[in-house]
C-alpha cells in the first residue's frame, strides 16, 4: 500500500533564514513559519486568533535561494514532508521535535528590493484579484452591451471549465 507524507503551509516567516553548509558542501537553511487561524470563543463569544509556529528546513539549492530571498515577515508558500525526531536537552529531559523538510517554495506578495528590467521595485509575485461582484475600473468605463432577444443558445455562459 502506498503512503503519503505531505504538508502545505501558507504563512509568514518569523525570522530571517539561518544558512549553514555541511562538510560535504551542501547548504541547509532553517526558518520559522507562522500560520494563523481565527475562531469564535464559545465562552466569551469573542474572536480568538490562534498562531502556530512551524520549523522548516531547506536543503541544497532551495536552501541557498531561501537564504537569499526569504526575509522576516515574508509571506511564503511551502510544500514538504514531516520529519519527527527526539533529542535530550541540557537537563537530561528527552524532547520530541517536528520539522517540515521543504521540497517546494514560493514567495508570495510583491517583490521587495529586487529591481526589475526597468530598475523599478515591485512587479511579479502574488497580486490579489478584485472581488467578482465589484467591476474593475476598466470594466466600469465600458458601456454595457445592448440586450439581445433570447433564443436559447445566446444566453449560455462561455466560461465552461471543460
Amino acid at each position: 500500500m502506498a503512503s503519503v507524507n505531505k504538508v502545505i503551509l501558507v504563512g509568514n516567516c518569523g525570522r530571517d533564514p539561518e544558512v549553514r553548509y555541511l562538510p560535504s558542501g551542501g547548504a541547509v537553511a532553517n526558518v520559522s513559519i507562522a500560520t494563523s487561524s481565527r475562531r469564535k470563543d464559545k465562552a466569551t463569544g469573542e474572536m480568538v486568533e490562534d498562531t502556530q509556529w512551524h520549523r522548516v528546513t531547506f536543503y541544497e539549492r532551495l536552501a541557498e535561494i531561501a537564504g537569499e530571498y526569504v526575509k522576516k515577515g515574508s509571506p511564503i508558500y511551502i510544500e514538504g514532508r514531516l520529519k519527527y525526531g527526539k533529542y535530550t536537552d541540557q537537563s537530561g529531559v528527552e524532547k520530541s521535535t517536528v520539522d517540515i523538510i521543504a521540497t517546494e517554495m514560493q514567495l508570495l506578495g510583491a517583490r521587495q528590493g529586487m529591481g526589475g528590467p526597468s530598475g523599478d521595485e515591485g512587479g511579479g509575485g502574488y497580486a490579489p484579484r478584485p472581488p467578482a461582484n465589484r467591476p474593475t475600473p476598466a470594466a466600469a468605463a465600458r458601456p454595457a452591451p445592448a440586450a439581445k432577444p433570447s433564443s436559447g443558445f445566446d444566453d449560455m455562459d462561455d466560461d465552461i471549465p471543460f
